[in-house]
């Protein structure tokens, strides 16, 4: 499965944002372009998790407020700022369903499932999305939480690990139990009907 090069960097580019990270651990004005450069991207994450635009909006800041302030314990891992920022959103969303303020939803765009229906080994067909539809809603959270990393932000098994906070190895072995696990349930739905 190729990677989403939205979310994926080069040497060069990990080595400029690690100057910005530094810079902004010496002086909080330059999270700005941080801030600037992933704030949609961790808004879309949360917001797609939540039934909520404004508790989504609310969580981001959260997010960023909690980065700011924290900067200075962040550690270069060889992965994207990114990464570090989607752990302090994961932990963010938690509490916000922990505390019953939000809850948790799926938003998956038509595309993403075909190409999971795929993965699956399974047709196309309208009556196969819906089956995958409901499989996904009986996964567990971090179950969910590694579908959407895998196959609908397309993220490597290194960031996916970084994320999770887990080896890249770990990552592989878990996504692919996923998939077995959703397999089963869809043939177990299929078989029903």
């Amino acid at each position: 499965m190729p990677v989403n090069p939205i979310y994926h960097h080069t040497e060069d580019k990990l080595m400029k944002e690690l100057q910005r990270v530094k810079y902004a651990k010496e002086d909080p004005r330059g999270f700005e372009p941080l801030y600037n450069k992933y704030y949609e991207q961790i808004f879309r994450y949360i917001y797609q998790r939540m039934d909520d635009k404004e508790m989504a909006y609310d969580v981001t800041s959260q997010v960023f407020l909690k980065a700011l302030n924290n900067i200075h314990k962040y550690e270069y891992r060889g992965v994207p700022f990114a990464s570090w920022l989607y752990r302090i959103a994961k932990s963010e969303l938690y509490q916000s369903f922990r505390d019953k303020k939000a809850r948790r939803t799926v938003n998956v765009e038509s595309m993403n499932l075909f190409e999971m229906i795929d993965e699956m080994e399974e047709d196309r067909s309208d009556e196969n999305r819906q089956v995958l539809l409901s499989v996904i809603r009986d996964l567990s959270e971090e179950d969910v939480q590694m579908v959407e990393l895998r196959f609908f932000e397309k993220r490597s098994f290194r960031e996916i690990g970084e994320i999770l906070d887990i080896t890249e190895n770990n990552a592989k072995v878990k996504s692919h139990r996923v998939v077995k696990k959703m397999k089963k349930l869809f043939k177990e739905i299929d078989y029903e009907k």
